[in-house]
């Protein structure tokens, strides 16, 4: 009778973790990595969130002053940040539309200047990159992803080898014909492959 109690009660311990461990694992369960922080982006809810016990807001950097190098670069003083997950044209790199060539690298960079021109920007650290660039996730006061922008409106492309994040808003600007879309171009990647 003893060893059925006790049977008993190592059953009841044992489901009572397992329906704990569930419950616990179903409500961290993304798409997605994250980064060294524990954050990634939540596509079903337009957010960034963090599953470690650091929050989100201590991991924010916020910049006042800062200059747009190119599509995918900003500089923050001597802090050098790659928006992480997005590839934008190179500034010599040539597209073509209507028979006419232009600098498309120029294009996209106009496009992000004009996206934070008197704005605040914060951005989230990821990385750092080989160049000893942070990669990272920016945003404009209103919670805007700066790559998100870029890709959606076809300035930038979901640079797929490293994430998975922009997809969506690189299928968007392509079924939309918008931007880079609308013309003859050179994926930024294979442009520096053979220049």
């Amino acid at each position: 009778m003893l060893k059925l109690k006790i049977i008993k009660n190592i059953v009841n311990i044992a489901l009572g973790s397992l329906i704990i461990l569930i419950i616990h694992s179903t409500s961290y369960s993304h798409s997605g990595r994250t980064n060294s922080e524990g954050c990634h982006k939540d596509n079903k809810k337009n957010n960034y969130h963090c599953h470690s016990t650091k929050k989100k807001e201590n991991l924010k950097k916020e910049y006042k002053s800062f200059k747009v190098i190119d599509g995918d670069t900003i500089h923050f003083g001597n802090i050098k940040y790659r928006f992480s997950g997005i590839d934008a044209p190179e500034k010599k790199q040539i597209c073509e539309l209507e028979n006419k060539k232009f600098l498309c690298g120029v294009f996209a960079t106009k496009a992000l200047k004009e996206k934070v021109l008197n704005k605040k920007i914060t951005c989230i650290d990821e990385s750092i990159d080989r160049y000893k660039r942070i990669i990272g996730e920016c945003y404009i006061n209103n919670g805007e992803s700066l790559s998100s922008f870029m890709v959606r409106n076809g300035y930038a492309f979901a640079y797929r080898k490293y994430s998975k994040k922009f997809i969506k808003d690189e299928e968007f600007a392509k079924k939309n014909n918008l931007g880079l879309w609308k013309m003859k171009f050179e994926y930024p990647w294979d442009y520096r492959r053979k220049n």
